[in-house]
Order: C-alpha cells, then structure tokens, then sequence
C-alpha cells in the first residue's frame, strides 16, 4: 500500500521561489557549521590557552631557601656566595669551574653524592617541569631509561644514565634529578652513587638539599642563568692536593662561620 504525500508549501511555489528557498536552506545550514566550527575551535584555544598559562611555583614549608626567608641563613652552613650550604663534619665539599667561574657545588658523603646548582628563574613561574622535561629527553637520546616519580622531594626523574666503566665497557649509572623553584631562582640536585637507590641513605642528602640557602641578589638575570658561586672566606684551594687550605696567617677558625679548616670535613676539592 502507498500512502498520499502531503503537498509543503514549497512544493506550491513557483521555480523561481523554489530555487531561491533551496539557497536560504543551503546558506542557514552552512551558518550552523560555521557556528558549530567556531565553538570547536574557540574550546581548542581556550584548552591551548589552559596549557600554555605558567605554572607558579610549589609551595616550600620545609625548604629550600630563600635568603631573606630565614633569620640567620648563615648558620651551621657554608657561604658560597650564591648559595649556602648545610655544614656536617663528616662531607667533602667540591666545586665545579667553568671558565674560571664557579658554577656549581657537590657535597659527599661516604659513597654518595649531591651536585647543587642554582639559577636565575622568573618571579613567579615554575621552570622546573621545562627542565625535567629536557633532562628526560637528553638521557633517552642517548639510550638511559627515565622514570618520573613524585617523592620526598617532590616530582623528580630516576634516571639510568649510560657511562662508560672503567674496563672500556658500557654501562648505567643510577642517578636522581631533583628540583626546586624559589622567588627568582631555581634549583637543581643531581643524586648519585648509593643513595640514589638506597632510600635511608638518601635520606641525609635529601635533608641537606631541603636545608640549602640560595642567594639569588637583586641584579637582572636571564632565565636559567647560573647563579655563580665562590670559595668560602679565607679559603683557597692547593694546586696539589685540590683541597681549600687557609692561607698563611689566617686565623684557623675563620672558614665558613667558625669551622675548622684543619678539621676532617667538610673538604673543598676544585673539579675542572
């Protein structure tokens, strides 16, 4: 059985109308995905927009510091200038140099290692995701394996580092990247030797980057610039032996805010 259809008004129109009514639809209809086009593409800028708004900083209840948070930053630490150190008798203390600038610091204890590195950061944005984004991928092109975690120091990347041995071969080191941002600055730790994968000998590094000052000063500094570092007062370090001696006539306990120089630790070995 076939059903009559009902005649629409547009079917009484004449050609002419008919054609012209055919247009509106046609030009309504593009307007809608036109509409439709811009929502989607005014909800694509505004996630771009999400994405792309900086990151502030994490908030520091433990550490570490600014120099202006802390009442006396100079205490029980080592003054290097653009940061300040936690002493403990039992560390050695080396110093990295570039270009004769002093640039960043290790402290070790035992067979364990953190490099301390400080630089210029903007006021109120974290860089910190930025940087670990670029560590990671610098380690992978090289053929590490990396694994970010969230841990007692924050988001920090446990990296498998390829070196070489000392029997010519090639291996791994285990290495751990921490960071921080602070007003104007940031800081990068490098964990390394057994406390990169021991957790309880990891725990006094941990406590000794939380603890650490930086001194950031009220120069202009590029983003990323290295805040540098210098040799304690009175320290200078022996061409032969690498270790910060005082020099002749200098009063003993004149080294990093009353420390023994002559004391076993903290040492300052200068690495070029």
């Amino acid at each position: 059985m076939f059903g009559r259809r009902r005649r629409s008004e547009k079917d009484d129109l004449p050609v002419e109308e008919h054609e012209d009514l055919d247009e509106i639809i046609d030009d309504e209809g593009d307007a809608d995905e036109a509409s439709s086009d811009g929502a989607a593409q005014g909800s694509d800028d505004s996630d771009l927009d999400e994405l792309s708004r900086p990151i502030p900083p994490a908030p520091r209840p433990d550490g570490p510091w600014d120099f202006d948070e802390l009442e006396d930053p100079h205490e029980d630490r080592i003054d290097l200038g653009g940061m300040l150190i936690p002493s403990d008798p039992r560390m050695e203390l080396r110093v990295e140099v570039s270009n004769d600038l002093i640039i960043a610091a290790t402290v070790v204890l035992e067979d364990s290692g953190l490099q301390l590195q400080a630089f210029a950061a903007p006021r109120n944005e974290s860089i910190w995701h930025e940087v670990r984004a670029e560590i990671a991928s610098g380690i992978t092109q090289q053929g590490g394996i990396v694994d970010e975690q969230d841990a007692g120091l924050g988001w920090e990347l446990r990296a498998q580092v390829p070196v070489q041995l000392p029997d010519g071969t090639q291996g791994h080191q285990l290495v751990r990247f921490v960071g921080c941002d602070g007003p104007r600055w940031f800081l990068r730790g490098v964990i390394s030797g057994r406390a990169a994968v021991d957790p309880a000998v990891g725990a006094d590094l941990e406590s000794m980057f939380r603890d650490t000052v930086v001194v950031r000063g009220n120069e202009p500094m590029a983003p990323r610039d290295p805040i540098l570092l210098r040799l304690p007062e009175n320290a200078q370090v022996d061409p032969n032996s690498g270790l910060a001696v005082p020099p002749q006539g200098a009063d003993e306990d004149r080294f990093a805010g009353d420390l023994d120089p002559f004391q076993r630790g903290p040492e300052i070995t200068e690495v070029r």
